[in-house]
Order: C-alpha cells, then structure tokens, then sequence
C-alpha cells in the first residue's frame, strides 16, 4: 500500500506540472481504470480478512477521490488556457462589411405551374395528382386511343414491362389522372391535373421529361362555348393582357370529339403560335369509365408547361429549363410565393 501511495503522489505531481490533455487522460487510465492499479487493489478487497478491509478500503478510496479531483482540476485547468490561447490569437473584425447572403428563387416551371394553378384555381378548379407510373389500360385505352397508334410504339413511350396484359409505362400525359379521378366518383368534375411526363424525344424542343396541365369539366349543359370561354379567360390572364387573339383551329384527338388546337397572336402580328389542345371529352371514353355518355357532357384541355413558360418568357430553347445553369436561374427564377389555399379541393 505504501508504495501505491508513493506512486500516487508521483502521478499527482506530473499532472500538477502536465500541460497535455492526453497525459492526463494517460495517467487516468494506469490508475482509475478498468485495469488501473487502484481498481485492481479494490477488487483484492474480498479476500481479506475483516479487520483489514476497512481500513484499506478507506486508503482506497482516499487515493481514489484525491486524484480523481486532480485530475478534474487539471483539466479544467488545460481546457481554459487552450480557450484563452485561441482568443488571443483569433478575433472577428467587425470593421468588416456583412457577407451578402444569398437567396435562393423559384425555378421558373415551377413558378409557372403556380401561376396556371392559380389561375385555374380562381374559375373553381380543383387539383387532382396520380401516378407517374401507369398502366396501359389508363394510358391508352381508357382513353380511346387505339392499339395501332403511333403514341403506343417503343419509339414514343417509355416501357418498363410491355406484355400485352401487363404494360408498365411512364406516363405520357396527365389524362391519366383524369382517368382514375372519374373512375372513382359521378359527376360533375371540375378540376386540373398537372405533373411530369414523358415521351421518347430529345431536341430543341422536346425534352424526355416535361410538364404538363390537364383540366376537365363535366357538367350539366356544358358545350363549346363554355370551353372556348374557360380558355380565352385563361390566356389573357397568364399573357396579362387581355388584347391577345384566340382562334380554335379543328384538330383530331383520339379522346375528343370535337377536338381543337388553340392559337393565340399578340399585338398586330399575324403570325399564330399554338398553345394548347381541347376539345369535348369523347362518348368512349366516358364508356370505359363505366359512365353513360348520354347523361354525361364536358370538354377537356391539355398544355405544356415548358411551352406556355417560353412563350410567355420569350425562351428559345427548351433544354435550358433543365440544364442546371445557375445565370439562366438568376436571370429567369422567381420569388418564392404560396399559392392561395381556397383553390385546392374546389369544384370536385
């Protein structure tokens, strides 16, 4: 015991002396730990006899606790004057001007796709969101468009699983979700269903991966002119300006009939540019929804994203949108902004 005790006030003097953490935890370890020679001392405890355990118990825990506070002390000590080093040596000039800081904006598709929801969310729209993965009886076939059509070959779809009776697919447009919705529930529907999809095609543009909005209204006497009046509304209010020209030109959609691409001119030019297609939702497709095409009327209506974004913001090229160019963000990002609450779940 009494060479333990010699041992001890050696170690408590190196450390008194110690400038070094790990020195210290060193020498915490040789005596207070697992292994130390105090915890091994300790553990001869129970083959003594009585009348010595006592007594060398208490020796025990005497060296125990004094170095146990030595070494807090010293610690503390070597803590505080490393602090103190660091603070003489480094200091904040607070001459210095402010760092700018820098906010981040809104990628201009998403931006516009709060504008058109907005817009549409105003007339009494709802929104509606689905799958981006879908099946071929919701992509295509509940949708009129038949098994020779070009929009079904490799060359135009993504294909995940193409067997006849189990076709997975990236969807190739948000009709889809318009599809599922009125499966689902009976008239009326008055709601927008916008979202990513995707097509084999890679060019100026066309991208792989686009935006679209997709909007139906199914109600009681609904007809043409309702649907020509939704979307005058709507180009004026997105172009801000309500001078614009609109003309509805006869097209051919597999899921309307009839059908309509819309044009718009602005100002006294008399060159047209296409925006959007619609036209009224046709009687099979309301058929393969298990509805009765003759109690049932509406239009429908679908447009790209991209495309009404670089019209409005006169971008030439649509593979910018996605090209992760932090000038082309600054210059066409927006301010962050919350789309009104009142439109979501209207007109459903």
């Amino acid at each position: 015991m009494d060479h333990l005790k010699s041992q001890l006030e050696n170690a408590i003097s190196q450390l008194r002396s110690s400038a070094d953490l790990n020195q210290v935890q060193d020498i915490k370890v040789l005596y207070l730990g697992k292994n130390g020679l105090i915890t091994q001392e300790m553990r001869k405890l129970k083959d003594l006899p009585q009348e010595q355990k006592e007594n060398i118990a208490k020796n025990l825990n005497e060296m125990k606790s004094s170095l146990s506070s030595v070494i807090d002390e010293v610690t503390e000590k070597i803590t505080q004057q490393s602090i103190n080093a660091k603070l003489s040596s480094e200091f904040i000039d607070v001459t210095l001007p402010a760092r700018d800081v820098k906010h981040g904006k809104m990628h201009l598709i998403s931006h516009t796709l709060n504008e058109i929801m907005e817009i549409f969310g105003n007339m009494g729209f709802g929104v509606e969101y689905g799958s981006e993965i879908e099946d071929d009886f919701h992509n295509f076939d509940a949708l009129n468009i038949s098994e020779n059509h070009p929009a079904r070959q490799n060359h135009d779809t993504f294909y995940m699983k193409h067997k006849a009776a189990d076709a997975s697919l990236l969807r190739t447009h948000t009709s889809t979700v318009q599809i599922r919705t009125m499966s689902k529930s009976k008239p009326p529907f008055k709601f927008i269903s916008p979202g990513r999809v995707y097509r084999c095609d890679s060019d100026q543009t066309h991208t792989p991966m686009f935006h679209q909005v997709e909007g139906v209204c199914i109600d009681d006497g609904i007809d043409m002119g309702h649907l020509k009046g939704c979307l005058k509304e709507f180009l004026h209010t997105f172009f801000d300006n309500k001078e614009i020209k609109v003309r509805f030109r006869p097209h051919f959609f597999p899921f309307t009939e009839p059908s309509a691409e819309v044009d718009i001119s602005i100002g006294d030019s008399d060159k047209w540019l296409e925006v959007l297609g619609c036209g009224m939702v046709h009687p099979n497709v309301f058929r393969n929804i298990k509805l009765d095409p003759s109690l049932c009327q509406g239009f429908a209506f679908g447009m790209g994203v991209e495309r009404l974004a670089m019209l409005k913001h006169d971008i030439d090229d649509l593979r910018m949108f996605f090209e992760g160019d932090l000038r082309w963000s600054e210059k066409y990002g927006k301010e962050f902004y919350t789309i009104p609450k009142l439109i979501w779940g209207l007109g459903k």
